[in-house]
């Protein structure tokens, strides 16, 4: 069997990750000779993806719970990684940090991924009593703090993130779009797409799914046709679906459930514009909003959220519209102006793909992680 060079290992994100699997795993298996390792824990079992580049290891069922997938979860992790002896282990979830510091014992160089700003992310969550989150997020900052000095190298997925570990050991590797990853050909042209729109991505109050659903109830199209909107991703909680389908505006809803990257460009190739309506929490400020960049790269209009970092992209792209997210009607006259001009609708859409292309695509953020790898991985 081919030696195993380089792994990467979450026991809280799905194997399909886009981040993860999607580009970097998969730009790293195309850079170098032996194939990537992906180590899950879904319980659906093994196999081989991109030609045989990804061996996807499945290290058995989901652990019951935070505390169980953060113990008998990083033992079976442990287990996994090291009998295969991997030159290089890349982990991505936070509660691999003690994993990651066993495994710098035994020689293995380790990178840790950065997705969110966990010490601003854990005061947002729901399942933590309020009176614990400020302590929560003061342990944790210090813990990743203590951490980085050990690791060999932080790969941070947004510039927020990477004020916060040292720059020598930092490489930042964003979360843009693959160009044309998401583009069809047997897409229809923009104006003659019924007067749909999109939103993608965990759904949960904080992501405006009350706002998107009250705005879509208030939109129309040409001789009084319905605007809709298709909803693709997983409820959070999974009990908030049943209160979202209470809502009158949830009859012009298309809902998809968990949608694959083929079915995400599908979507998109039939919409006349992307919704991010993040709410001004501390987590979102001053984060990239991924599917606001892959709603671009396919030329659609975005409407966003009016952030000041939200609103320098927008504003110097020409791009779409910034909203007040907490403002349902402000949603929908957006959704409505869209609707009503589509000739600079489209216009936007365009400029939006040209700045994914000189600025925000994956390939010039593949460069720097194809970099950091050439430095850790020996001659």
């Amino acid at each position: 069997m081919e030696r195993i060079k380089i792994a990467h290992i979450t026991s809280a994100h799905p194997r399909a990750d886009t981040r993860i699997h999607v580009r970097e795993a998969g730009s790293l298996a195309k850079t170098f000779a032996a194939p990537v390792a992906l180590f899950v824990q879904d319980g659906k079992g093994d196999c081989r993806e991109a030609g045989g580049k990804i061996r996807i290891i499945d290290i058995g069922p989901p652990a019951s719970g935070r505390l169980a997938r953060m113990t008998l979860g990083v033992r079976r992790m442990w287990r996994a990684v090291h009998g295969l002896r991997p030159l290089v282990v890349h982990f991505h979830d936070p509660e691999l940090i003690t994993l990651g510091l066993v495994l710098k014992c035994f020689g293995y160089r380790v990178v840790y991924d950065v997705h969110e700003d966990l010490p601003r992310q854990v005061l947002t969550k729901y399942w933590l009593p309020a009176v614990t989150r400020q302590p929560v997020s003061w342990a944790v900052s210090v813990i990743e703090w203590l951490a980085a000095r050990v690791f060999d190298a932080i790969v941070p997925a947004e510039p927020k993130i990477a004020e916060r570990f040292p720059p020598r050991k930092t490489t930042l590797v964003q979360n843009f779009p693959i160009l044309d990853e998401l583009v069809r050909t047997e897409d229809k042209p923009y104006q003659s797409r019924p007067p749909h729109f999109a939103y993608i991505g965990g759904i949960t109050r904080i992501r405006g799914i009350h706002e998107m659903i009250t705005a879509i109830s208030c939109t129309s199209g040409k001789q009084g046709q319905d605007a809709r909107l298709c909803l693709a991703g997983a409820f959070q909680p999974t009990s908030l679906r049943t209160e979202i389908q209470s809502l009158a505006g949830w009859q012009r809803v298309e809902f998809l459930g968990w949608a694959d990257r083929e079915q995400v460009a599908e979507i998109l190739g039939r919409v006349r514009g992307g919704l991010v309506i993040l709410h001004p929490t501390q987590k979102y400020l001053d984060a990239y909003p991924t599917k606001m960049f892959e709603y671009m790269s396919v030329g659609l209009p975005v409407i966003v959220s009016d952030f000041p970092l939200w609103r320098r992209i927008v504003d110097n792209a020409g791009c779409g519209l910034l909203v007040n997210p907490l403002d349902p009607r402000a949603v929908a006259e957006a959704m409505q102006w869209l609707l009503d001009h589509p000739v600079e609708a489209e216009a936007m859409g365009r400029r939006g793909r040209e700045a994914v292309e000189k600025y925000y695509n994956w390939e010039s953020e593949a460069e720097k992680l194809v970099s950091l790898y050439k430095k850790l991985l020996p001659t």
